[in-house]
């Protein structure tokens, strides 16, 4: 009898310890992609042509969406939740860093991505890779990109992922945002981000 009540009460502990460490875990609504091996940062020029790393950014909540200028409705619906998501805030709204990568650096010049980026907020910054970075930087955060040839040469669109990733103040990868998740979400993960959790 003493053997099954220690096996009872040993049951009990541990569900209560599960249940302790489910508790401390941040109830995210972004993907919690905690501790991944990809989408570590980056080294690329802005539309100031100073060259910028996430370490620019510390101390900041990062939301990080590539696109393109010429996009419809996928890039300026990601960039105006993140602007949204800064007015949500209140006095930490300028905690959070939003960051457009242009997936479009023949046609995406710096002085397009400044005036672009403005429409959003004057402190959003926008990174041009080469060319010849594209590829690298696209690999390293595992998003997809294709041209769609138009009409004419110049025409063409762009094919690409639609979430954004978001870093916590230390600059570490911790959430995959879906695309049209809403301001309102993107807020409350920045404030759990804030808070150290």
């Amino acid at each position: 009898m003493k053997n099954r009540s220690f096996w009872l009460a040993l049951g009990l502990v541990s569900l209560l310890g599960l249940s302790a460490c489910s508790q401390d875990k941040p109830a995210f609504r972004g993907v919690d992609i905690t501790g991944a091996d990809y989408a570590q940062g980056w080294e690329l020029s802005d539309q100031d042509g100073r060259v910028r790393t996430l370490k620019d950014f510390s101390g900041k909540v990062v939301v990080v969406f590539f696109g393109f200028t010429q996009c419809p409705d996928v890039c300026p619906t990601a960039l105006q939740e993140i602007a949204e998501a800064k007015q949500l805030m209140g006095e930490d709204g300028g905690k959070l860093q939003g960051i457009f990568i242009t997936i479009d650096p023949e046609r995406d010049a710096p002085e397009l991505l400044k005036a672009y980026v403005a429409n959003f907020g004057n402190d959003f910054v926008a990174l041009r890779p080469a060319p010849e970075q594209l590829p690298k930087v696209a690999k390293d955060f595992k998003i997809y990109y294709k041209k769609v040839d138009g009409k004419t040469p110049t025409s063409y669109s762009m094919d690409h992922s639609a979430g954004s990733f978001t870093f916590d103040p230390q600059g570490r990868i911790r959430l995959y945002n879906r695309h049209a998740s809403g301001a309102a979400a993107l807020a409350a993960d920045a404030r759990i981000l804030l808070s150290g959790k």
